[in-house]
């Protein structure tokens, strides 16, 4: 029920990422690099992130994920995000994940992203019904992702390579949407 529930989640916050990246791809009449000879830090710096939300049948999922990235050059980019998640499954459980990770982008072409994830989450699972009331310890992943790129949007796909039985995600292939400004 739960992994039902999951990739409903996903499958729901896939959908909403994917009719943004859409509409972003529409409206971007800008290049992602905005001046290659500006020597200026703060011309370098794009924010974006993710939000995420997923209802079901007692079921709810609240992602925030703000990010930033300092680009190099046109090609290669290092930036940090911050992350949170609250999931709750009534009559079952209910979690806080938080965290950060450390991203980077590679730019082989124009319309290529490749990018790897570091991310560490500290989870906290209240189960109800049980006798020892919650959970706490640290979710380690590390995500090799490609995806394809226009204006400020790149959808692509990501793999968990630290992926395991234990791991807060129900599978360690994941869509993603991600957008810079």
């Amino acid at each position: 029920m739960m992994r039902k529930n999951r990739f409903l989640s996903i499958s729901s916050s896939f959908l909403i990422f994917a009719a943004l990246f859409f509409s972003t791809v529409a409206l971007a009449q800008q290049n992602t690099f905005q001046s290659k000879s500006s020597n200026n830090f703060r011309d370098k710096i794009q924010f974006g992130g993710g939000l995420g939300l997923g209802f079901g049948s007692g079921y709810t999922d609240i992602t925030v994920a703000p990010s930033a990235i300092y680009n190099f050059n046109e090609y290669v980019a290092l930036g940090i995000g911050a992350q949170y998640k609250y999931l709750k499954q009534k009559d079952s459980y209910a979690s806080n994940l938080y965290g950060g990770s450390l991203i980077g982008l590679i730019n082989p072409l124009p319309e290529i992203q490749l990018s790897v994830e570091l991310e560490e989450l500290r989870v906290n699972v209240n189960l109800m019904g049980s006798n020892s009331n919650s959970l706490d310890y640290w979710n380690t992943a590390l995500f090799l992702g490609a995806g394809y790129r226009s204006g400020n949007a790149t959808i692509g796909a990501r793999y968990n390579v630290l992926n395991n039985q234990n791991n807060v995600y129900g599978s360690a292939f994941m869509p993603f949407v991600r957008v810079y400004f």
